[in-house]
Formats: structure tokens, C-alpha cells, sequence
């Protein structure tokens, strides 16, 4: 028998939470084959299978279990079936009757844990679609998939019937659900109450025409992503626009240290990604260094990884300025939270038609909202308010991004 045990996920991190099997119990599994996810405090990660053989589980998913703790067994004995493809090993049933999940021929397959919850639904796996990797539906999804309408053709009566029966039932519900916080989510919460008690943190705000770079986007969108591979976005223009912004106000991108403020020379500028687990924020290193393709690429890895449970602590740490954009959600106007111990963070909006006075006339353009969270105790009024002028100035005319004006 080799032991299957929970590596160690970083040296501040004591404990991990099996959040689901992607093998079922009795499964021949492969070496390096992903076989369970875990949830640390910080990240979602993979454990890979040791050694080719027969999977036997022992801490089933959502049990909260120390590093190094053993988890599986893996007989090595037994292999019959290793060679051929996940779908051609015989599926074990779960508590629940799961249907038969599968990996050939169809992405849509559900986790162990999803699975479960979708045969109690009654909901048929196909008619969801997944977030994981390579379409694989997780337990975040079954949780939020619904039954979907049915549309066969009903008498008047039995409509008036069942829309009865439905409003009264939803009318009279009182029902709850209880749902055990991840470590990941009671960090979140911990960090944020921190940010909130801990510094000065204020808020300044001003708005943007994006007119300038909507139009440079429109003409050369095409040729960019011909020639990179990766479509020209918006996040690339605001992060080039806030490594200059923050050369010239280097307060910005500091941060307090005991009794010190340290400044940084360069720019490691985290990018907050919504995942099914929650806010991650990954750091695009030395961003002040990059250019447009290498930020668009290097956004999309990283927010790809982050969904699917891939990324790396290191790759979540040591950021020195954040960018968070509500925008792609609908937001018209929010005061984001310092992400400490960094002391200040860009908050990005929707691009609404708004009308604008430009030499005297009444135009319509396409603005968004900016604000601009800090840490009164180590950035002033007058540096804040500047900083977020100079990126509304390189947003409003891009060719400074290009000319570092």
C-alpha cells in the first residue's frame, strides 16, 4: 500500500480542507493522475496520485485535516485497467445513486461531491455547465444549478393549478441552508475586517472618457490579436497607466512596516479575480516592465489558473498595488478595501453613456467612474488625488502610455 498524504501548501499554513475526490473510492487511478482537490486558507490546490494502482479513500470531502495527514491508500497490487481512458473504468456508485459520470465524449461530468448534490436535485448532469477544468462541474456549480423549465404543453387548468400551488409555496417559505465557511472564504472575511480596523483607509474618486481608448481598441483589436494571440482589453491600458502613475507618486505603491514605510522601485500589480471559492488576487510581477501583450497573456493565465484551482500561493503573494474592476458585474460606483498590507487599490467600473460638457457643448461619451482606496497614514490628499488624475489623463490620451508622459 502507498500512503496518500497532504503535502505541505506553505510554511503558515497548518491544516487543509478535502473539498472534493476527483476519483471515486475503488478507482484505478495512474501516477501524477489528479485524484482530490484541497482547500488551504489561501488556495485551491491538486493532489496527484504517488503510484499507479487501486484508490482507496479515507477522509471523505469536507473533513478539515492537518498536513501530512494520510487520506488514501493507493494498492499498487491491483492496476487492471490503468492503461485505458477514466470513462472505461467501471463508475462506483455513491450514496446518493449518482448518474454515471464520465470524462470521454462529454465535458459536462460532475465531481463526486457535485454529482451527489445533482442526483438529489434530480437535475441531469448535461444540462449544467461547468466551471472546473475542461468543463468538469464542481461542487459550486451543482450547488447553483436549478431544475430547468419544462415547457410541455399543459391544459389551462393545470397551469392555473401549479401556478397556485407555486405561489403559495413561495410565498409561505421560510426554509434556510447552512453551508461550513471554506478556509478560503474565512480568510477573505479575516483580511478584509483587518483592512477595514487597521489603517486610515479613504476613498477618492474622479471619472474617465474612455472614448480615446475604445476607438484605439476598435482600430487595432483585430491586428493585435492576430499578431499576439490575445484580444486587447482594458485591464492592460489601467495597469500600464498605473506603473507610470505610480513612478511619479511613489507613496502609492508603499507600504508600512513597523515603524518604517518601504518603497518599492518596481511594480508587482495584483489583479482581483472572482472564482467560485471566492476573491483571489493574483501578481502580475514587474508589470511596469511589460507590455500590452505580455499583460493581457499574463492576466489570462493567471485568472485562468485562479478558476480553475491551479494557482499558487507564490502567485498570490507579495503584490505591492492592486486592481479590482466591478465593472464587469454592472457596477456603477464602489469603494473597494485596501488588500494589506499594500496600501492603496484602483477600482475600475462600468462604461455607461453619460452627458458630458466638452468646449462649452453638451456631448455624450462613454465614461467610468474611478476610485481610488488608500492608507491615509502613509498617502496624502494631494498624492492621491494626483494619482488618480495622472491615470485619468493617460487613459483620456493614450499616447502618453506609449511616450511615458
Amino acid at each position: 500500500m502507498i500512503d496518500v498524504v497532504v503535502p505541505s501548501v506553505g510554511e503558515s499554513i497548518s491544516e487543509v480542507t478535502i473539498a472534493s475526490w476527483l476519483k471515486n473510492d475503488g478507482d484505478i487511478v495512474k501516477i501524477d493522475e489528479p485524484i482530490c482537490s484541497i482547500e488551504s486558507d489561501k488556495a485551491t490546490l491538486e493532489i496527484s496520485a504517488p503510484q499507479t494502482g487501486k484508490l482507496k479513500i479515507i477522509t471523505p470531502e469536507g473533513e478539515t485535516v492537518a498536513i501530512g495527514a494520510k487520506i488514501a491508500d493507493i494498492d499498487e497490487t491491483q492496476t487492471a485497467g490503468a492503461a485505458a481512458p477514466a470513462a472505461s473504468a467501471p463508475a462506483q456508485e455513491t450514496q446518493a445513486s449518482a448518474p454515471q459520470q464520465t470524462t470521454s465524449g462529454d465535458k459536462n461530468y460532475p465531481s463526486p461531491a457535485a454529482g451527489k448534490i445533482l442526483a438529489e436535485k434530480g437535475i441531469d448532469p448535461s444540462t449544467v455547465a461547468g466551471t472546473g477544468k475542461d468543463g468538469r462541474i464542481t461542487k459550486g456549480d451543482a450547488l447553483a444549478a436549478s431544475v430547468p423549465a419544462v415547457s410541455a404543453p399543459k391544459s389551462a387548468d393545470t397551469e392555473l393549478k401549479n401556478l397556485t400551488a407555486q405561489t403559495m409555496a413561495g410565498s409561505f417559505s421560510r426554509d434556510t441552508r447552512r453551508e461550513k465557511m471554506t478556509g478560503l472564504r474565512k480568510t477573505i472575511a479575516t483580511r478584509l475586517v483587518a483592512a477595514k480596523n487597521t489603517t486610515a483607509m479613504l476613498t477618492t474618486f474622479n471619472e474617465v472618457d474612455m472614448s480615446a481608448v475604445m476607438e484605439l481598441r476598435k482600430k487595432y483589436k483585430e491586428a493585435f490579436k492576430e499578431k499576439h494571440g490575445v484580444g486587447l482589453g482594458f485591464m492592460s491600458f489601467f495597469t500600464k497607466a498605473a506603473t507610470q502613475a505610480l513612478k511619479m507618486y511613489p507613496a502609492v505603491n508603499g507600504m508600512i512596516d513597523g515603524n518604517e514605510i518601504v518603497f518599492h522601485n518596481y511594480a508587482d500589480v495584483g489583479v482581483a479575480v472572482s472564482t467560485p471559492k471566492g476573491l483571489m488576487v493574483p501578481v502580475i510581477r514587474n508589470a511596469e516592465s511589460m507590455s500590452f501583450a505580455a499583460i493581457e497573456s499574463k492576466i489570462i493565465e493567471l485568472a485562468t489558473k485562479a478558476r480553475d484551482g491551479k494557482i499558487t500561493i507564490d502567485e498570490m503573494s507579495g503584490g505591492t498595488f492592486t486592481i479590482t474592476n466591478g465593472g464587469i458585474f454592472g457596477s456603477m460606483l464602489s469603494t473597494p478595501i485596501l488588500n494589506a498590507p499594500q496600501s492603496a487599490i484602483l477600482g475600475l467600473h462600468n462604461i455607461v453613456e453619460r452627458p458630458v460638457a466638452v468646449n462649452g457643448q453638451v456631448v455624450i461619451r462613454p465614461i467610468m467612474y474611478l476610485a481610488l482606496s488608500y492608507d491615509h497614514r502613509i498617502i496624502d490628499g494631494r498624492e492621491s488625488v494626483s494619482f488618480l488624475k495622472a491615470i485619468k489623463e493617460m487613459i483620456e490620451d493614450p499616447s502618453r502610455l506609449l511616450l511615458d508622459l
